[in-house]
């Protein structure tokens, strides 16, 4: 055992007293190594060692590998159902058109997974077999509260939901591509998602994208916007105008 994870008392040190913060600790650097490394290859001793802790300490808070799996997973989906929530309710107290709505989300969403490329990392492990089987409940709650979000944002009516459902996929399909293929698809044709700007010009084209596929398909919605056009075809409107004068 390390000096670090032992004090000269032989007493565990003061990380481990504190029962709150050594759990996340522990979580943090699980997260990190299961998506940085893989389940398979990462080991509790690993996770103690990563996290500042005696070796034994992650199996004592919780139990085996696979619950420390499920354990970090629930907390990404815990976080990311609550970073939906306060999304929400942001846009419904903006009371912007649901089109300027619905473009504030995707940039939101796509800001969201670029700043925590652990959780895509995890995401694509789990989706490939990686870990255990058990899908958290706590991930099924996330999916569902993005799909109410959806509707509650675009005032969508309860017969559309399934509308609704293929636009959030359509919305993250078009976000969570070029995040994970970074390093693999995206240099073949050309681009670079690290250099200046191409967060800003994926983020516009992924509105812009999204926005026409859905433009006349608002319906009613389009009485909070006061009967005018989808904002960004006004702003396109003023700038052909502006170009041919």
């Amino acid at each position: 055992m390390s000096q670090q994870s032992v004090s000269r008392s032989g007493r565990p040190p003061v990380l481990e007293r504190n029962a709150a913060r050594s759990r996340e600790a522990i979580l943090d650097a699980a997260e990190r190594l299961f998506a940085q490394a893989g389940y398979e290859a990462t080991s509790l001793t690993d996770v103690g060692q990563h996290a500042g802790v005696s070796r034994g300490t992650p199996g004592y808070f919780f139990g085996s590998k696979a619950d420390l799996w499920h354990a970090v997973l629930e907390r990404c989906f815990r976080e990311a159902r609550d970073a939906v929530v306060a999304g929400r309710d942001r846009a419904l107290a903006s009371r912007e058109p649901p089109d300027v709505v619905l473009g504030g989300v995707v940039r939101d969403y796509f800001d969201f997974l670029s700043a925590w490329p652990n959780f895509v990392r995890l995401m694509e492990r789990q989706a490939l077999g990686e870990g255990p089987e058990a899908y958290p409940d706590v991930a099924r709650a996330a999916g569902q509260a993005s799909l109410a979000a959806i509707v509650a944002e675009l005032g969508l009516d309860d017969g559309r939901s399934r509308e609704a459902a293929h636009l959030l996929l359509s919305m993250v399909a078009l976000c969570w591509f070029p995040l994970v293929h970074g390093k693999t698809y995206l240099p073949a044709i050309g681009l670079a998602p690290e250099s200046a700007g191409f967060a800003e010009e994926r983020k516009a084209h992924v509105v812009d994208l999204i926005l026409h596929g859905i433009a006349g398909r608002l319906g009613s919605n389009r009485a909070r916007a006061g009967e005018r056009e989808p904002a960004h075809l006004e702003r396109r409107k003023a700038s052909e105008q502006d170009s041919t004068s």
